[in-house]
């Protein structure tokens, strides 16, 4: 049975994963009893994770969203993708969150243990743009996350553009998505009575939002349709590959966003979003949305799927004929 501390961390982890779990599941993938479950959940419980029983045959739990944050207790693997993430965030000045990142890499790094923090300090992750790529404007972390807010509440937002002069402008806000490096919000424009792209890093929210309104249909039926078709011939257009896809990633939107140029990120929840990429194969597209270290699901073509099965069943060949040396 592994240690008290290391058990917490793994029932805290699959806790996370989904919404209700039932505690015969959880002693199953713990290794434990039943009875240890619910001596680990009141321990959860009095560092303040707020974990409610779930009734039903087999009974359950449910860790639901406190209003004071617990104490932060990371496995060594989630401590080591956090310290990736935020470093790649750290070396990109350009989009206005490298500072933000930067604190908050050396605020976790005085957190940890020692010998996770000798693993973490030898990490050393840098971001380079491709050659002829545009530079992002200067995001802001608190615009991005009112537009997000907005967008989930189905709240006009009202907000200053650029150099425009004159009253702020008002749009419906539907989607947040990156492309090509930089942080876009589809939107209806109540103003000019048409769909709209616009840049983050151009935007000032103000406040307070506007009424609340009733979500419109996306000309093309999706968000990815209708910001490729939108950058279709710019420079930094992805929508001429012979070959496009999506997938549905269990990452967060930010986390694909930091190592995609040339896809559009959509954010589907906390911890899901939705990638569509382009490619000159089919082949060359799957092994694109391998290199992500998360499940996958493809949305569509058949042909991504098929090219995804057959990568599977060429690497599990490789994997076969691989002769460990002693």
């Amino acid at each position: 049975m592994p240690k008290t501390s290391a058990r917490l961390l793994a029932l805290l982890s699959l806790l996370q994963t989904r919404r209700d779990w039932p505690g015969t599941l959880l002693a199953d993938r713990l290794d434990i009893s039943l009875r240890t479950v619910r001596r680990d959940v009141d321990r959860l419980r009095e560092l303040g994770y707020p974990i409610a029983a779930v009734k039903g045959p087999d009974g359950g739990y449910r860790l639901g969203a406190g209003t004071e944050l617990p104490p932060l207790l990371f496995d060594d693997e989630q401590a080591v993708a956090l310290t990736v993430a935020l470093q790649v965030a750290a070396t990109r000045p350009g989009d206005g969150l490298a500072d933000a990142a930067a604190r908050a890499l050396n605020t976790i790094r005085q957190v940890l243990p020692a010998r996770l923090r000798n693993r973490v300090d030898a990490l050393r992750v840098s971001s380079v743009d491709q050659p002829g790529s545009r530079p992002a404007g200067p995001v802001d972390g608190g615009a991005l996350l009112a537009i997000s807010a907005a967008a989930r509440a189905h709240e006009v937002l009202r907000f200053d553009y650029g150099t425009e002069d004159g009253p702020p402008r008002r749009a419906e806000p539907h989607h947040v998505v990156t492309l090509a490096g930089r942080w876009y919000v589809v939107a209806w424009d109540l103003d000019r009575a048409d769909w709209r792209t616009f840049r983050v890093d151009r935007m000032v929210p103000r406040t307070p939002n506007g009424p609340r309104f009733t979500p419109r249909a996306l000309p093309g039926g999706d968000v990815t349709t209708f910001v490729t078709s939108r950058f279709r011939g710019s420079a930094d257009d992805s929508g001429d590959w012979p070959c496009r896809g999506t997938v549905v990633l269990d990452l967060p939107a930010a986390t694909v966003a930091l190592h995609t140029r040339d896809g559009v990120v959509e954010e589907i929840g906390p911890d899901r979003c939705a990638l569509t990429l382009g490619s000159w194969s089919w082949p060359s597209l799957a092994a694109a949305v391998a290199r992500f270290d998360a499940d996958v699901e493809v949305v569509g073509p058949p042909e991504l799927a098929r090219a995804c099965a057959r990568l599977a069943e060429r690497f599990a060949r490789t994997a076969a004929t691989f002769t460990e040396s002693p």
